[in-house]
């Protein structure tokens, strides 16, 4: 049996004012309090001292070219192409503060196709 491994894509977004400012209070409020994200969004730093903030499937809505994060803000998508492939689950959406500014991508499994009775 044939195990999905998990893509991650980066995507070109526009991050709105509101988005950043609602990012800034997730880290100051992490930074006092450990447990105060919301339920499906997990905040950590990376080894480089940048902050991460990992939204699981049910935090997040995806739109025609936007992603929105429960409590936090909206993501604008650069591109025309979805965000998604159809079928595709265990989507978690991860935005890295950096030196260059946030970085946006997602991560998911593909869908298992099997091909069974195939002659």
């Amino acid at each position: 049996m044939s195990h999905a491994k998990p893509c991650e894509v980066a995507l070109a977004v526009k991050f709105t004012p509101e988005l950043l400012a609602g990012l800034d209070a997730l880290r100051l409020a992490w930074k006092s309090d450990p447990a105060s994200p919301p339920k499906g969004i997990s905040c950590s730093e990376s080894k480089e001292g940048q902050f991460v903030v990992v939204a699981a499937e049910s935090a997040f809505v995806t739109l025609p070219g936007a992603c929105v994060i429960k409590g936090i803000g909206a993501i604008e998508l650069a591109g025309a192409e979805p965000a998604f492939e159809e079928g595709v689950n265990s989507k978690s959406l991860i935005l890295k503060a950096t030196d260059e500014g946030w970085k946006f991508s997602v991560k998911f499994m593909q869908p298992i196709v099997r091909k069974r009775n195939l002659k």
